[in-house]
C-alpha cells in the first residue's frame, strides 16, 4: 500500500519541480545575463553559467539609471499604497459585508464595476487631474494619491470577512455596548489579519513593479526602480547586461520581502483556512 501511494506521488512531485524550474529560470537567466558583457550576451550557443561581471554591472547601473534614488522612491510609494490599501480596503470590505445600510449592494456594485474600467481609458483625464489641477507633475504624490484606495482591495476584503467574521460575534459586542468603530478595531481587525496580509502583500508587489503611471508622471531625476530600468533600457543600442543587472536589483528586495515574510503569510493563511 505505502507502494503504491510512494509511486503515485512521482507524478506530482515531478510536476512540481517542473513549475518550480520554469518560475525560476527567468530571474536565473537575469542573473547569468546580467553578470556577463553586451558580447556575450548575443553568442551562440547563449550562455547557461554566471560570468564575472555581475559586480561591475551592478555598479554601473546603479550609476547609470539613478538606483538609489529609484529604490528610495519606490519603497515610499509602495509602502504608502500598502498601509493605506490594507486599512481602507478592511474598513470598507467590514462595512460591505457586515454592516446593513440604504444603498449598500448598489453602492459595492458601482466599486466593482469600476474594476471593469481599462486603466489605459482613465490616464489622459487623470495626467490633466494630477498635473494641472494639483501641479504633481514629477511628483510621488501624483503616483501615490489616486491608487490609495483600490476597488480590487475592497471587493478582496469584504469577501474574505463575510465568512471570517460570524454576525454572532459582532452581536456580542454590540450586547457588550462597544461601538461600531470598537467593533471593527477589536473584534474585525485581528480576525482579517490572514487576509490583509496577503492583499499588503499583493499590493506591495503591484506597485513595487508599476511602471504604466509612473513612466508617464516622473522623469530621469525622480524615477521609480521600473522606470529607472526603462530609462536604461532607452537609447539606440541597448546594453542588455545593464538592464538585466537593473531588474536584479529591482527583484533583489522583493526576494528578501518573501524570504522574511512569506512564511508569517502562508501561516496566517492556514491559520484563516482553520477558523473558517
Amino acid at each position: 500500500m505505502d507502494m503504491r501511494a510512494s509511486g503515485a506521488r512521482w507524478p506530482t512531485y515531478a510536476l512540481l519541480i517542473g513549475i518550480v524550474l520554469v518560475s525560476v529560470f527567468p530571474l536565473y537567466w537575469s542573473i547569468v545575463v546580467s553578470s556577463r558583457d553586451q558580447q556575450s550576451v548575443g553568442s551562440y550557443p547563449p550562455p547557461l553559467v554566471p560570468g564575472g561581471n555581475l559586480w561591475d554591472n551592478v555598479v554601473a547601473a546603479y550609476e547609470q539609471g539613478n538606483f538609489g534614488l529609484a529604490l528610495l522612491n519606490s519603497t515610499i510609494v509602495a509602502g504608502t499604497i500598502t498601509v493605506s490599501v490594507v486599512l481602507t480596503s478592511t474598513l470598507a470590505g467590514f462595512a460591505f459585508a457586515k454592516l446593513r445600510f440604504r444603498g449598500r449592494d448598489a453602492l459595492f456594485g458601482a466599486v466593482v464595476a469600476t474594476m471593469l474600467v481599462p486603466t489605459q481609458l482613465a490616464i489622459i483625464p487623470l495626467y490633466i487631474m494630477v498635473t494641472q489641477w494639483f501641479g504633481w507633475a514629477n511628483d510621488l504624490r501624483g503616483v501615490i494619491v489616486p491608487a490609495l484606495v483600490t476597488a480590487f482591495g475592497v471587493f478582496f476584503m469584504r469577501q474574505y470577512l463575510s465568512s471570517a467574521v460570524s454576525h454572532e460575534l459582532l452581536e456580542a459586542g454590540r450586547l457588550d455596548g462597544a461601538s461600531t468603530w470598537r467593533i471593527y478595531w477589536n473584534v474585525v481587525l485581528p480576525l482579517a489579519r490572514p487576509g490583509a496580509a496577503v492583499l499588503g502583500l499583493l499590493t506591495f508587489i503591484t506597485y513595487w513593479n508599476d511602471l504604466f503611471w509612473p513612466l508617464i508622471l516622473l522623469n530621469t531625476q525622480n524615477p521609480t526602480v521600473q522606470v529607472a530600468i526603462a530609462n536604461t533600457a532607452g537609447g539606440i543600442e541597448v546594453d542588455y547586461s545593464l538592464v538585466l543587472a537593473g531588474t536584479v536589483i529591482a527583484t533583489f528586495p522583493m526576494v528578501i520581502v518573501f524570504l522574511l515574510l512569506g512564511r508569517q503569510i502562508i501561516g496566517g493563511i492556514m491559520q484563516g483556512a482553520v477558523k473558517g
